[in-house]
């Protein structure tokens, strides 16, 4: 327990004073009632050398502080994990049950899947662990209790876009593990609703968990999978988005010519006009835009000196509301400079994605700030 809770606030670069100040702040801003700071400090360091046992109260707090499960933050199984059905009769209640899910509930799923998409788009990760867990949950026991098809299907098409968007947050706190299962739940989810879509996606997406973890190769792979799983049946939008999601994992792996034909492949995929949503899929954004800040960042990583003026356009047409993504494309300048000698210009773009990752609490996108500072 202790080791991990230590790895867990090193990973958001936290100092165990750091720590004590976020708790103390947590509880202000919730009306929780908790120790004095000296307190708090002698806690940390108790916690963290296995000399004290957290209590729940505290760690609620530290879930939403670390984006971080209780088996994540302390080898145990959180409290509110769902006991198994015992018994004929609670068996048969929650399969009665199961088959009152209208397509109303269903929509509640969905709202409720876009409530913590919005939430994490601009706040980050980090505080929704309970919510998500608990959403997720709750999808899972809804699906497991409906038996026939026709009840299924819309609650596993549901649980496929909160899945994605459950994996694509714990890979952003630091908790691949969680990412990558939370993922093959996406895709089984997917595949029972007949859902070609949603299965193409989280197979994308979950090629990020690889290159994270260095096997760019079976990165692009997987994209490519990806690709040909969702064949004719998916959206343009899309199909743009998978083929600039190639082109990126391409980049990485240094296939420049495979980079190029399939970002001039996605410009053509890609539907003309400023809407950046799609309209078949809720977890996908993709516009001109935000397709000029993906090849930018992709020629950035290849070396190429027009990849600034590309980023540059992108930035100046940012959504302010996508906090992470600005973060992220901070650092897509920052490497795009580096490339160029322009030690100064990349150092500002590192401060200022410093300054956005620490309120969205990326631990994924502080690694990859630490990684180019490290350059200049």
């Amino acid at each position: 327990m202790s080791e991990r809770l230590r790895q867990a606030r090193k990973g958001r670069g936290w100092s165990q004073d750091r720590l004590v100040r976020e708790v103390g702040s947590y509880a202000e801003r919730h009306l929780i009632d908790v120790a004095t700071p000296a307190s708090l400090r002698v806690y940390v360091s108790e916690w963290e050398n296995g000399r004290r046992t957290v209590s729940e109260t505290y760690r609620a707090i530290l879930r939403a502080l670390l984006g971080m499960t209780d088996d994540e933050l302390f080898g145990e199984p959180s409290a509110g994990a769902q006991p198994a059905a015992d018994g004929y009769d609670e068996l048969l209640g929650r399969i009665d049950s199961a088959r009152t899910i209208s397509l109303g509930m269903v929509d509640a799923f969905l709202n409720q899947t876009e409530l913590l998409r919005s939430f994490d788009r601009q706040m980050g990760a980090a505080a929704l662990v309970d919510q998500m867990r608990a959403h997720l949950d709750s999808l899972e026991d809804a699906l497991t209790f409906a038996v026939l098809p026709d009840a299924r299907r819309p609650v596993a098409k549901a649980l496929a876009g909160a899945a994605t968007l459950a994996a694509w947050q714990a890979l952003d706190v630091g908790a691949v593990e969680r990412a990558w299962r939370h993922y093959e739940l996406g895709k089984r989810a997917a595949a029972e609703a007949e859902a070609p879509m949603y299965l193409a996606h989280a197979m994308a997406e979950q090629a990020y968990v690889l290159v994270d973890a260095g096997r760019v190769q079976m990165a692009v792979d997987l994209v490519r999978d990806a690709r040909r799983t969702g064949g004719s049946k998916v959206s343009p939008r899309l199909a743009a988005w998978l083929l600039a999601a190639e082109a990126e994992m391409c980049a990485k792996a240094g296939l420049a010519d495979d980079c190029r034909r399939a970002l001039d492949q996605a410009a053509s995929a890609l539907p003309d006009g400023n809407e950046s949503r799609d309209p078949e899929m809720a977890s996908i954004f993709l516009n001109a835009n935000h397709l000029a800040r993906w090849r930018g960042n992709a020629l950035a990583m290849l070396g190429e000196d027009d990849a600034v003026a590309e980023l540059y356009a992108a930035l100046s047409q940012m959504d302010p509301a996508f906090i992470r993504a600005t973060a992220g494309l901070r650092c897509d300048l920052a490497q795009a400079h580096l490339v160029r000698g322009e030690f100064g210009q990349a150092k500002e773009h590192l401060q200022q994605a410093r300054l956005l990752a620490n309120r969205t609490g990326s631990v994924r996108t502080r690694r990859r700030i630490e990684q180019l500072t490290r350059r200049v």
